[in-house]
């Protein structure tokens, strides 16, 4: 039997102690979750499907406020100098793992000094090709393109956004040279792949689905290891022959730097355990989304690896800010 001393009982008092004057009555007052992005894309809708579940488990209002700007370097600036008490969360994308080289030097705080909560879901990317190409999978528009160095466009939600970072690897990997056309977001990319001013795109399957299905545009692949259930129609576009090109968006909630680890905790299993409930899963799956629901650790170690992932993509293919 464990012998418990006076002197080891006043350290754990005092360790209880501590905690609850990290913790206090949380959550004493409502929550905010700042999405650093305008309403209706996919981190709005990921984030407002969790908040009002989230409500209802912490018994305080949870409020999502939209602050756009300079790629979610605004939104995200006001998180991280937020009060790391637990009641103000911003829901992140890839766009904040690749600020941290992108952006490197020329951002107000540290994005890795932001404290992780939960990757919650994750959005796979699929690549779309143009009707006025004339190719019809993804070996033609790879063989086409490539055919034509430097004369096919593609487009994307703008520098440094998954979709365009995704196709920067995916030349890497096969030796193409595109030209890429950035634009202040998805749709007015989605609108020139639609008449043919550019010819290639990647974007989220929600996106994308709308226009596939009226027969607008072609789904040439799926950026996950295997067909996810939602879209088991699609090929993936390891199947296309390019090996291991597994590429998602994501949503990823943060706290401000310091905030304590009981905290984190408790959102991380609350978050954890809204998206595993069922019916929730299910509307999730039907939007295109994975379901993770990660805690803390695990999400942090995620959000190192894709620091590493994308930084690697931005320095080889020489990705700047100003194109």
């Amino acid at each position: 039997m464990t012998r418990i001393t006076r002197r080891s009982a006043l350290a754990l008092a005092g360790a209880a102690s501590s905690a609850h004057a990290q913790t206090g009555d949380f959550p004493n007052k409502p929550l905010r979750i700042i999405v650093p992005y305008t309403p209706g894309g996919t981190t709005d809708i990921a984030t407002r499907l969790v908040a009002e579940p989230l409500a209802q488990a912490l018994g305080q209002p949870v409020v999502v406020e939209n602050r756009p700007g300079a790629n979610s370097i605004l939104g995200v600036g006001v998180a991280a100098a937020s009060p790391p008490d637990g009641h103000t969360l911003v829901m992140v994308l890839p766009a904040h793992a690749a600020n941290a080289t992108l952006q490197a030097g020329r951002m107000p705080f540290d994005p890795l000094a932001l404290t992780p909560v939960s990757l919650v879901v994750q959005a796979p990317l699929v690549l779309a090709g143009s009707r006025h190409v004339p190719a019809q999978n993804l070996r033609e528009y790879l063989d086409y393109a490539r055919a034509r160095p430097g004369q096919v466009n593609y487009g994307s939600s703008g520098i440094g956004a998954t979709a365009h970072l995704a196709m920067e690897d995916l030349q890497l990997r096969t030796g193409l040279r595109m030209v890429h056309v950035p634009y202040r977001g998805t749709q007015p990319a989605l609108a020139d792949l639609l008449a043919g001013h550019i010819g290639l795109m990647f974007d989220t399957y929600s996106t994308l689905k709308p226009q596939f299905a009226a027969g607008n545009i072609r789904p040439l692949g799926i950026a996950t290891a295997t067909r996810p259930d939602f879209a088991a129609e699609l090929p993936t576009i390891i199947e296309g022959g390019i090996p291991d090109f597994v590429v998602s968006s994501w949503c990823m909630l943060l706290a401000p730097p310091r905030t304590p680890q009981p905290i984190l905790d408790r959102l991380s299993a609350e978050v954890g355990r809204i998206v595993r409930e069922p019916a929730m899963t299910r509307r999730l799956q039907e939007i295109g989304f994975v379901v993770e629901g990660r805690n803390s650790a695990e999400t942090g170690a995620f959000l190192r690896a894709e620091v590493t992932r994308w930084a690697g993509v931005i320095r080889t293919a020489n990705v700047t800010v100003d194109g």
